[in-house]
């Protein structure tokens, strides 16, 4: 189980040593605590986004913490870094310096196979709308395939049921297209109106637009 250090949103002191305001604190008991008295303040901070780098501090490391911060938005914590070892770190850097020529020479052979994924995915995404809906002009089931396969966007594409080319997955993401290309749908929320009141209002639009691209072209 990670030891686990947080990032406050509000100012808060040790409820032991009375520091603060704190950076960073650990919660005992319910209760804020420096990370000098939680014994962790010799540990200097690796911020995340070099995945090499922070495997290898970790793997390195004899004690670490992850670092995470409340996103309000998402109502959750998200990670931030880690604390490490210094030593550790020193370590890892030294061992990112060494093979960071293989590492690139990887990550641009990676990032050829993606591109040569997606762009198979994306066709066959696009196939498959124009085999529940031929009536749809070819290069709009392309864009609509584009949009709604970005990798790691979260988008219908991404799913499981739209990477297997579900029908139901299709058919969402054409709505969304109809949805948002084709009727006010996007003006109503600028003014306002609810999501799904929005939505209802619209829906009988949007299926008659879906129901003439189920038709034969």
């Amino acid at each position: 189980m990670n030891l686990v250090v947080f990032e406050p949103l509000k100012t808060v002191h040790c409820a032991e040593c009375r520091a603060g305001p704190l950076r960073r604190h650990v919660r005992e008991n319910r209760v804020p605590r420096c990370l000098d008295c939680a014994d962790l303040g010799h540990l200097v901070y690796l911020p995340r986004g070099d995945t090499a780098l922070t495997r290898r501090a970790r793997e390195g490391s004899s004690l670490y913490a992850v670092v995470v911060r409340f996103n309000k938005r998402r109502r959750r914590h998200e990670r931030q870094g880690l604390l490490v070892e210094e030593t550790a770190l020193v370590r890892a850097e030294a061992r990112c310096r060494a093979d960071a020529g293989a590492r690139a020479r990887r990550r641009a052979r990676d990032q050829v196979r993606r591109a040569a994924e997606d762009s198979r995915f994306t066709a066959a995404f696009a196939a498959e709308i124009r085999r529940l809906f031929p009536g749809i002009p070819p290069e709009r089931a392309l864009s609509v395939a584009a949009h709604a396969s970005v990798r790691g966007s979260g988008r219908v594409g991404r799913s499981a049921a739209g990477r297997a080319l579900h029908e139901d997955a299709v058919a969402v993401a054409v709505r969304a297209s109809v949805r948002h290309m084709d009727t006010e749908y996007d003006a109503l929320l600028m003014a306002g109106v609810p999501r799904f009141e929005a939505r209802a209002r619209l829906a009988a639009r949007i299926e008659a637009v879906m129901a003439s691209w189920r038709a034969p072209a």
